[in-house]
């Protein structure tokens, strides 16, 4: 078949990769227009525009919509529009022209997680499972008819970026031999079912704060779910932040309050609702990410050994703006008597 491949960052290349190495042609890559990157700001291609471009496809940066576009779509006599994480709506009368469609590969097995960060917000949810499936583009959000589902375990020291990286690679896989069924006559797009619909919205940088006061289980997923983007982080008692990131559960240790830090010879503490956290990776203001025992030896060190309690808390247990982590005035119990101190159109 005559493929128009619609793709942008790095994790939709291996579809591509898939499909070049497939019975099908692609003619034309559709992808984002280059875009502001690094410290410089310098104009930089997608990875899919730069890998198309090594391999000799034209490449369309047009905003998918008007007559101009539908024309351009015609003139290629496309059969279908395989999509991966383009990033642009697609209109009704753009999806109405290839002959069997667009197929879509989304990083869940729908209708879970429908929208923009299906990865992270199963990391983040605790899921064991998860996966990826390839539908028809529809008006809705990620609401098109089935063609193929694949799973993936979700292993427990997994970050976003590491389940990505191998639901990019079985998602090819899936969409190369979904388009091959399309074109054999052999599948038959099923509905969505109406139970188990859950929606992913992107994730924000307030997302990705860390609140010590919940069970370490659940910091432990907000920081790998979030890395390597948008970042976990926390506050320090001057504000300012400190990225993290993943962290390993210890159990063993009980006896830190929510956000207290304990600094070892090869090992930093902080307490959460439940047992104690090591920290891995930190990253001050500024600075590299570097292992959390340098940063508590180096520039950290004053404030561990004045009492460092990560999470916008001082020492007392109080929060910058004087109030305790349960959301109560400093020196005041929950009842506020005095207390004594204590220790998006279809989405491609």
């Amino acid at each position: 078949m005559r493929l128009l491949f619609a793709g942008t960052p790095e994790p939709a290349v291996a579809s591509l990769e898939a499909l070049l190495a497939s019975r099908h042609e692609v003619v034309a890559v559709l992808t984002r227009a280059d875009a502001p990157s690094g410290r410089g700001r310098k104009l930089t291609p997608s990875p899919v525009r730069a890998r198309a471009e090594e391999a000799g496809i034209r490449v369309i940066t047009d905003v998918p919509r008007g007559d101009e576009f539908i024309a351009l779509l015609e003139e290629l006599q496309v059969d279908a529009a395989p999509v991966v994480a383009y990033g642009h709506i697609l209109r009704p009368a753009v999806l109405a022209v290839p002959r069997l469609g667009w197929i879509n590969l989304h990083f869940s097995v729908l209708p879970a997680w429908r929208g923009a960060a299906p990865v992270q917000r199963a990391l983040i949810a605790g899921d064991e499972v998860t996966g990826a499936t390839t539908f028809l583009l529809d008006e809705g959000m990620d609401t098109g008819p089935v063609l193929g589902t694949a799973t993936e375990t979700i292993r427990p020291t997994d970050t976003s970026g590491d389940l990505l990286g191998r639901l990019a690679v079985s998602g090819a896989e899936l969409l190369v031999a979904t388009l091959d069924a399309l074109e054999d006559g052999t599948l038959q797009p099923q509905p969505q079912p109406a139970d188990g619909v859950s929606v992913a919205a992107k994730l924000t940088t307030d997302d990705a704060r860390v609140v010590w006061t919940d069970p370490a289980l659940a910091v432990d997923r907000l920081v790998r779910g979030c890395t390597p983007a948008p970042g976990a982080w926390t506050v320090l008692p001057d504000g300012s932040r400190l990225g993290l990131g993943p962290v390993s559960p210890r159990p063993d240790v009980t006896d830190l309050r929510a956000g207290e830090v304990r600094a070892l010879k090869h090992e930093v503490l902080v307490g959460t609702a439940t047992h104690a956290v090591a920290l891995g990776e930190v990253r001050p203001v500024g600075k590299k990410a570097m292992p959390a025992p340098d940063w508590a030896r180096g520039g950290g060190r004053a404030l561990v050994e004045a009492g460092l309690v990560l999470g916008g808390t001082t020492p007392d247990g109080t929060t910058p703006g004087g109030m305790t982590p349960d959301g109560t005035a400093a020196g005041t119990s929950a009842t506020g008597a005095a207390s004594a101190p204590s220790t998006t159109g279809a989405s491609a």
